[in-house]
């Protein structure tokens, strides 16, 4: 009677077991397949809010620009907008009218203008540069005076390279050979190169 009651007693812990098993295998399998999966969709979730702010950013600035154009527009048909650059239709008018001015100033300075030519054009520059390349001579006083003649000028115009090299004879040189008054206006006399650009309005190359 002992051994038969141990049996029936331990027969429902059995039971027990295997109906546990039962479910909680399945619930496992489940559960390893849907979280992986869940998490997957809090990504997207994530990645999805991330691209409908990205989305309305754009949307906003989409909706700026008609508005900035028209301000482009304004802004480039105002007179004092237009005094910053040259208004040509090409490049070479814009560098001619640059090289023109340059040569006033040169004059204007007092300093004796030698040579001056025009360079090319990058045509990618937005907006295009003009440059020319002047060579003059003169004393260090004509030369402030250019430069400041340049930095006042309208256009605006820039200088980009500049090069000095002095002039002046040896004295003995200039005892033979010039009189005193000559001699005076050679001391101290300039080789001046300079890059001189400009920017160009509405050009069309």
């Amino acid at each position: 009677m002992p051994a038969r009651r141990a049996g029936l007693g331990a027969l429902p812990w059995g039971c027990i077991l295997a109906w546990t098993a039962a479910v909680l295998i399945p619930t496992l399998l489940v559960i390893a397949v849907i979280l992986p999966w869940w998490q997957h969709l809090q990504v997207l979730d994530a990645d999805y809010e991330r691209g409908l702010d990205q989305l309305v950013r754009y949307q906003r600035l989409v909706a700026t620009l008609p508005s900035l154009r028209a301000e482009l527009a304004r802004e480039q048909a105002n007179d004092d907008f237009k005094a910053f650059y040259f208004d040509a239709e090409t490049p070479a008018l814009a560098g001619a009218r640059l090289q023109s001015e340059v040569q006033e100033m040169v004059r204007g300075a007092g300093a004796r203008p030698i040579s001056t030519q025009i360079l090319p054009v990058d045509e990618e520059e937005q907006p295009q540069r003009v440059r020319i390349r002047t060579q003059l001579q003169g004393t260090t006083d004509e030369l402030l005076d250019l430069l400041y003649r340049i930095e006042s000028a309208r256009p605006f115009l820039f200088v980009d390279q500049m090069s000095i090299r002095s002039t002046t004879p040896r004295r003995s040189n200039v005892r033979r050979r010039v009189s005193r008054r000559s001699s005076q206006r050679e001391v101290g006399m300039l080789t001046v190169r300079l890059d001189i650009f400009g920017y160009i309005l509405g050009a069309s190359p």
